[in-house]
Order: structure tokens, then sequence, then C-alpha cells
């Protein structure tokens, strides 16, 4: 399995209009192209990639819930990767680790969605040609 880069990160949030408007106004990103999800969100790009993806925690149609260990405002990191995707399957079955999936509208890459021994979310992106 090989990590390509480090994709995004994720911030639930019960202020998305106030949080986009920081990222935007203060930090200097700009809000961009975002796939049809059933939830509301933002995402944010430096040049042409989007870097930070805010969530509207109080959406219904968001998926994901708090962790038993917490959870926190940051609530995922995203790797893009290559290959390996059925690796990845074998060794989480195989470990009992529990992960989600999703598929992104209008491309259908696959995302992976997991929890690390801490409780952080770890997102895994797969291309669709991978699963």
């Amino acid at each position: 399995m090989t990590v390509l880069k480090l994709d995004h990160i994720n911030i639930r949030t019960t202020q998305p209009d106030a949080t986009r408007d920081f990222f935007v106004d203060v930090v200097g990103l700009r809000e961009g192209d975002r796939p049809p999800f059933n939830f509301h969100g933002y995402w944010l790009y430096a040049g042409d990639q989007a870097v930070v993806h805010l969530t509207d925690a109080r959406d219904r149609g968001e998926q994901r819930t708090l962790s038993p260990n917490g959870g926190a405002a940051v609530d995922h990191v995203a790797f893009r990767m290559t290959t390996g995707y059925s690796r990845l399957r074998e060794a989480l079955e195989a470990r009992a680790i529990p992960f989600r999936m999703s598929v992104i509208p209008r491309n259908g890459d696959v995302q992976v969605f997991l929890e690390d021994p801490n409780g952080v979310g770890i997102e895994l992106t797969f291309p669709a040609s991978e699963a």
C-alpha cells in the first residue's frame, strides 16, 4: 500500500459559515467546488487543492458519529492513496478494526474511514480503479 500525500483535514463545526469566513478572510484559502454530498459543508482550497474540508456537525446527513474516545473539532486526517485497497481491507478485517466506506459522488473514488487508537479519524482515499 502506498501513500501518495496528505490530502486534507476535516473540521466538524457548528459554525460552518464563520469557520469558512475565517479560513478565507484570515488564512487566505478560497472556497471552491465540493461534490454533492448529502450533508452541508465547504471545501477550502490552497491553489488547486482542497486542503480544509468543513462539515456542519448539526447536519443529520453527516454520517460520522463522535468517537467513544471523545471526538474533536478536527474530525479526521485524510491521505490520498495510490494502491493497496485490497490489502487494507484484509488488514482491517484481520485485526477486527471497524471501518466505514463511502463513494465520492461524481468521480467514484472510494473513502475508507477508521479511527486510530486515540480516536482520531483517518480517511484513506483510493482511486475508483482500485476498488
